[in-house]
């Protein structure tokens, strides 16, 4: 069907009529007639101009807006389609098989799945041959569309399926589940209410603008929650003598079994009553951190334009103290993550983070000891280059180890190897988003790896939260980081000077890449860590992908609804491309997980 259109010269020509009648009202009211006729003139006039504000409103909105409904429409069925199917999925993800069924040969077998197909297939030709405005979907190739439709239907059809088989699983079971299956601590009601919460804010403006308020909120509230529980665990709870024995012992002996992580605890010899007030300060420590973050890049809409830590540190009379805070960062930065390495990337590391800090000398960022003043500056080529060398030799190293890791005879062995090549990956990643952040933001790269050493030593493992709790603070910890990095939901907050290191020129691809690699460091590296620390745990991949599902789902929808919204281009439309970005990086880092995490327990 053609689009409807409306006529704008009809709402000016019920303004013009509206305006007559507005005069002879005036002079009724001028000659003082009785106000039972002024009253009802009044009325109509009132009458007349809504219909002429509605008219025009109606014929601007449709020569402004003009949007491919039928292309939205389909991508809306297909992430919904995701997001039931990952919420479907939910009992098997979590189980300890982590396997999940699809009904995918029994459906391409189906009644409803030809009928399905048929009936997309004719309204997609019907739109197509019919619609005057060209179409996105339209403009596909006939058989990528197809294909679109066949999984769509497929898809649906599984979802049916599935549902179904759920529905007779619950009729089948009897009611005695006991209800200490379902109960939820004051943590889980914090991390679902506060993931919730965040979502259904997005349906405002105001809180989109200012996001990165109610993360600073939701971090502050969850390191509050996670202090509560270390003085539950230390100082109110009494232990069972089997707990006290367990608490007595080295952390080493419970990470035997992982030997990727080492208690710094154990390395240094400190006795467990020392590492109940270490455990006590790791929170508090954190929002120290966080504290000090926040002062460091002033983000948002609000708060913008005011002075922040960065801008201080950036001026040229402060070069001296910028450099010396570059250097404490990148030494803690090493000591933080050469813990995981072997030999030789522990040197690649620490070469390659001399040379970081040698490049943002060449750029003029930083000075180097035995300089004095500035000197002159240049593209950095060569250093970026020689630290680029190092990135992908751990990098290489740390995807051998996990390509050995599935064809190992032995499980035990498998899992170290596999353990150990994650945490080569995990230290490749940070070396990069070392030599692309800038030189005042080296303090939130360190920072962010101290508050992942802390929260694994001290907190996760040692209160027990499970793997589902352990996701949703790394998928918050990296929202948060996110904004701590100085960046917004405004496109100009993007530093695209980024995508320029080591590169002579502009070239499309690896700018790209850079960009949004530092663009979403945060978030990634809060991601990676997730995987490193739950190597042995095969359903984080799964709550990170629903994590992410979530809020994306909601706010596409949310941004269909409201497209005429005042706001919409200024405020909702920039959101929406950081969503997608997030949400394809979310995907590629879960599908990363789900290879790394192929069953290692069948072989012999």
């Amino acid at each position: 069907m053609p689009p409807q259109t409306v006529d704008p010269e009809d709402g000016y020509e019920k303004f013009q009529i509206a305006e007559k009648y507005h005069g002879n009202w005036m002079k009724l009211y001028i000659d003082k007639n009785s106000s039972e006729v002024l009253s009802n003139m009044g009325k109509k006039l009132l009458k007349l101009y809504l219909e002429a504000l509605q008219a025009m409103s109606a014929a601007l909105s449709k020569q402004l807006g003009k949007y491919d409904m039928y292309s939205m429409m389909m991508g809306m069925n297909l992430i919904l389609q995701v997001l039931v199917l990952l919420l479907l999925a939910m009992p098997e993800a979590l189980s300890s098989t982590a396997c999940v069924d699809v009904p995918v040969a029994t459906t391409f077998l189906s009644l409803p799945f030809y009928l399905l197909v048929l009936l997309g297939s004719s309204v997609h030709v019907l739109v197509c041959t019919s619609s005057e405005a060209s179409c996105y979907f339209c403009l596909l190739p006939w058989l990528l569309a197809f294909i679109t439709i066949v999984f769509s239907s497929a898809l649906f059809c599984s979802l049916v399926a599935m549902a179904a088989g759920r529905a007779l699983k619950v009729n089948k079971k009897q009611p005695k589940t006991s209800s200490s299956e379902w109960t939820l601590s004051e943590l889980d009601v914090l991390l679902l209410v506060g993931t919730f919460g965040h979502t259904l804010s997005l349906t405002s403006s105001s809180f989109v603008e200012e996001e990165h308020q109610t993360w600073y909120f939701l971090l502050n509230t969850l390191c509050l929650a996670v202090f509560q529980d270390v003085c539950r665990k230390y100082f109110r709870e009494k232990k069972r003598p089997v707990e006290e024995e367990e608490e007595s012992l080295p952390l080493t002996s419970t990470r035997e079994e992982k030997t990727a992580f080492f208690s710094p605890v154990a390395e240094l010899g400190v006795s467990a009553e020392s590492e109940k007030w270490l455990a006590l300060a790791a929170p508090l420590l954190t929002l120290a951190c966080c504290r000090m973050l926040r002062s460091l890049n002033q983000t948002g809409v609000q708060w913008a334009h005011l002075p922040d830590l960065s801008h201080w540190l950036n001026s040229g009379d402060h070069k001296v103290f910028l450099s010396l805070l570059s250097i404490l960062s990148l030494l803690l930065i090493f000591l933080l993550v050469q813990r995981h390495c072997s030999l030789v990337s522990k040197i690649a590391l620490a070469l390659g983070l001399l040379g970081v800090y040698s490049y943002r000398a060449a750029v003029g960022s930083v000075l180097l000891p035995w300089q004095h003043s500035s000197q002159t500056m240049s593209k950095g080529t060569g250093e970026a280059h020689f630290v680029y060398i190092f990135i992908l030799g751990i990098l290489f190293t740390g995807v051998k180890d996990l390509l050995r890791s599935q064809t190992m005879s032995s499980v035990m062995d498998g899992r170290c190897i596999k353990s150990r090549g994650l945490w080569e990956v995990y230290s490749g990643m940070v070396l990069l988003v070392a030599l692309l952040f800038r030189a005042h933001n080296l303090p939130t790269l360190a920072c962010c790896l101290l508050i992942q050493t802390l929260m694994a030593q001290f907190i996760w493992k040692r209160l027990h939260y499970d793997a589902a709790q352990t996701t949703i603070m790394h998928y918050w910890f990296g929202q948060a980081f996110f904004y701590f990095q100085g960046n917004s939901n405004n496109i100009a907050t993007v530093d695209i000077s980024v995508g320029f290191v080591g590169l002579e020129s502009y070239v499309e691809a690896p700018a790209v890449f850079l960009t949004a690699f530092s663009t979403y460091a945060g978030p990634l590296l809060w991601a990676c860590h997730l995987v490193c620390y739950l190597s042995s745990e095969r359903d984080s991949s799964y709550c990170f992908a629903l994590l992410r599902s979530i809020p994306a789902v909601f706010y596409i929808i949310l941004v269909t609804v409201l497209r005429y919204h005042l706001f919409i281009w200024s405020v909702f439309s920039p959101k929406l491309l950081y969503e997608a970005m997030h949400t394809l990086i979310t995907t590629a880092v879960c599908l990363f997980f789900s290879f790394m995490d192929q069953d290692l327990t069948k072989r012999p």
